[in-house]
């Protein structure tokens, strides 16, 4: 194949067309969240298609101690998002009755047989207002990396490192 002149600004100007789009999801806002000193910055990833409602149900302390499938360990005070398709570490901006929260995927499911098509933590939950099964809007809003840390408060309270038992 014979590549020309023509053809070759072609391909310079839709690559530099990409990497100003991919610049700009890795600008992308956080929902008027502020991310902790240290944490990881929103980048550009692929972004699945959600409805932005769903009904999201909760979970926590059964699960506390264990991993998560994005390699978490699960305590009351991590605060993140489980949905069966969007890659771990996709941060979903996620409202409820006038509260809002940015919270990063890092586990699968839910599970249930209800329909639900999220499944929040209980550190999410409790922001949020939430106690039981409801309906939510989200939005996804990037893409962070994943850790063993995300989901943990910038600074973890006791009884968060002491696995949910008040320190002594």
């Amino acid at each position: 194949m014979r590549i020309d002149a023509k053809t070759s600004v072609v391909v310079l100007v839709l690559t530099g067309l990409l990497c100003l789009l991919c610049a700009g999801g890795a600008l992308a806002s956080a929902g008027g969240a502020s991310a902790p000193a240290g944490a990881p910055t929103p980048s550009a990833a692929p972004s699945p298609q959600v409805r932005p409602t769903g009904i999201a149900t909760w979970f926590g302390p059964g699960f506390f101690g264990k991993r998560t499938a994005c390699g978490q360990t699960l305590t009351p005070g991590v605060v993140g998002v489980a949905n069966r398709t969007l890659p771990c570490g996709t941060l979903v901006k996620v409202s409820y009755r006038g509260h809002s929260l940015t919270v990063p995927v890092l586990d699968r499911g839910p599970y249930s047989h209800i329909g639900a098509n999220w499944d929040l933590t209980a550190g999410a939950a409790q922001a949020l207002g939430i106690t039981e099964t409801v309906r939510i809007h989200t939005r996804i809003i990037g893409f962070t990396a994943n850790s063993p840390l995300l989901g943990l408060p910038a600074t973890p309270p006791a009884s968060t490192i002491a696995g949910g038992v008040p320190a002594a």
